[in-house]
């Protein structure tokens, strides 16, 4: 076929549509369509007169009933074949000429199957490249991890098989790969491209990659310890999991737990929970075979706390209470004590108690390498003491009722808790006499003591009204004395009985 010649680009089964590139000349009388055989002897298949307008089809097989002349003498050919490539020339008769105008016609087709075929170590078909009934043929080329596969004697072998479909004049081609796979291949992913001329130009069609299952033998076994946290601790779950680096992967594993002579037979997991300190040690598996083996150590972490004493413990005031924080652990802890809300800088140390020692004690220890693992104790410590000082031993003052309305004046001046012992001043104005009564109370006793005070009266005298300054002074002065000394008996009986008051009620 000459070069440069128009050329009709049609896919396989589409209609093929060839205007007559000719220019209509003047005294027109017919037009006509021929193809020629290899030969270059031509064979007409249709005519159209330009004044009978009628339209006629030469009895030739290949073509019946696909054809189709236009007035304007363009021919339509239905459901293209391969057969139809072809030099087809239009012809345009007037009674003085004849014009020629050949087309050339191309037929495309191409179906891309890929056929992939399991493979193991050792076999050497790795899969085929499929293209079924194309035109024209193209070229097969295999690609591995995106890279052309070149041939390499004995390990790549590529074949390449063409078929003609003699009726349809199709091709069917082959492309097989020979591929000795290793185990690194397991996931290298293989697809063969297709390149064929089309009606635009050069195209390609590339199957879809494929990571065929590469087969290998177990080379190594492997223990693995599955847990929500880094460490593990005493009640915590723990799943030893167990794997074969082959493919197919073993299923089934012998397990090794410490204290246990035989393996325990299971699939790749074996589950423990609630584990305690006595799990800790070292676990294997290995195939059923017992061919191949690997082994892990586990520590199970635990924490002990003994306080002594613990809970609520009295004591009297002075005595020693010797306190110990025993911590057992799988690592080194970390200890602080808290009194009271309060962080302690220093262990309580109680050689003479005192009031002051009494409070809410916690031990308290952490692991700080092992997530969630703490524990605490606590003493709570009570400090106590029931002591009587010139008969009075005051915590708590009540006075007679009746007789408070006889009181002029009631307040407490002072309190003080010195060396271990209340003591308070309470001043008073009587009217009359009454009589105190104090009460002092601890968890151990009760005790009830009263005290009378007497009002003294001091007359008042009519004065000459010539006295002197002096006299009137004098007279004054004697008052202020007896009043005086009254309430100075009466301060010191008091101070006794609420110093010990105060002394009970701090204790309490």
């Amino acid at each position: 076929m000459a070069l440069g010649l128009y050329t009709v680009n049609a896919i396989y089964g589409d209609t093929i549509t060839m205007p007559c590139r000719l220019e209509v000349p003047d005294g027109l009388m017919f037009g006509k369509w021929k193809y020629e055989m290899p030969n270059g002897s031509p064979v007409f298949i249709a005519f159209r007169s330009s004044t009978k307008k009628n339209v006629q089809y030469d009895d030739v097989p290949d073509y019946k009933d696909r054809l189709s002349l236009s007035e304007n003498y363009t021919l339509s050919i239905k459901n293209a074949r391969i057969s139809d490539e072809k030099r087809f020339v239009c012809m345009l008769v007037t009674e003085d000429d004849v014009s020629e105008e050949p087309t050339i016609v191309k037929v495309f087709r191409l179906v891309l199957a890929f056929v992939a075929l399991q493979i193991q170590i050792n076999t050497d078909k790795l899969g085929e490249c499929v293209v079924r009934d194309s035109y024209p043929e193209g070229n097969v080329t295999w690609y591995k991890n995106g890279r052309v596969l070149q041939p390499v004697e004995e390990a790549v072998v590529i074949n390449l098989r063409k078929v003609e479909n003699r009726s349809t004049g199709l091709f069917t081609m082959t492309s097989s790969l020979q591929y000795m796979p290793t185990k690194e291949d397991a996931n290298a992913k293989f697809a063969c491209i297709v390149t064929y001329f089309g009606p635009s130009g050069q195209k390609t069609i590339q199957s879809e990659p494929v990571v065929f299952d590469v087969h290998y033998p177990t080379e190594k076994v492997t223990i693995r310890v599955l847990s929500q946290s880094s460490t593990i601790k005493e009640g915590d779950n723990i799943t030893l999991k167990c794997s074969g680096n082959g493919n197919p992967p073993p299923q089934e594993f012998l397990f090794y737990i410490p204290g246990e002579t035989e393996g325990i037979r299971s699939t790749d997991t074996y589950v423990m929970t609630d584990v305690r300190r006595n799990a800790t040690g070292e676990y294997k598996c290995s195939l059923m075979d017992k061919s191949m083996m690997d082994a892990t150590t586990i520590t199970v972490h635990y924490l002990d706390l003994q306080l002594t004493p613990s809970g609520e413990v009295t004591k009297q005031i002075g005595e020693a209470l010797p306190v110990s924080c025993t911590i057992s652990s799988s690592r080194n802890a970390t200890v602080f004590w808290i009194k009271d809300n309060t962080r302690m800088k220093t262990s309580p140390s109680f050689s003479s108690l005192q009031y002051q020692d009494a409070g809410n004690y916690i031990c308290e220890t952490t692991l700080q390498e092992v997530e969630g693992l703490k524990k605490r104790k606590t003493l709570k410590l009570i400090v106590e003491d029931f002591t009587t000082s010139s008969g009075f031993a005051l915590v708590l003052i009540t006075y007679d009722c009746e007789n408070l309305s006889v009181y002029l004046q009631l307040w407490t001046e002072e309190t003080k808790y010195v060396d271990g012992k209340f003591s308070s001043k309470i001043i008073i104005a009587p009217e009359e006499n009454v009589t105190l009564t104090c009460i002092a109370e601890n968890q151990l006793e009760r005790t009830v003591t009263s005290l009378n005070v007497s009002a003294i009266s001091i007359p008042e005298y009519d004065e000459p009204e010539d006295r002197n300054d002096d006299n009137s002074e004098k007279v004054n002065d004697q008052a202020k004395l007896i009043v005086g000394i009254v309430v100075g008996l009466l301060l010191v009986a008091l101070v006794a009985g609420v110093v010990y008051w105060l002394y009970v009620k701090k204790s309490k």
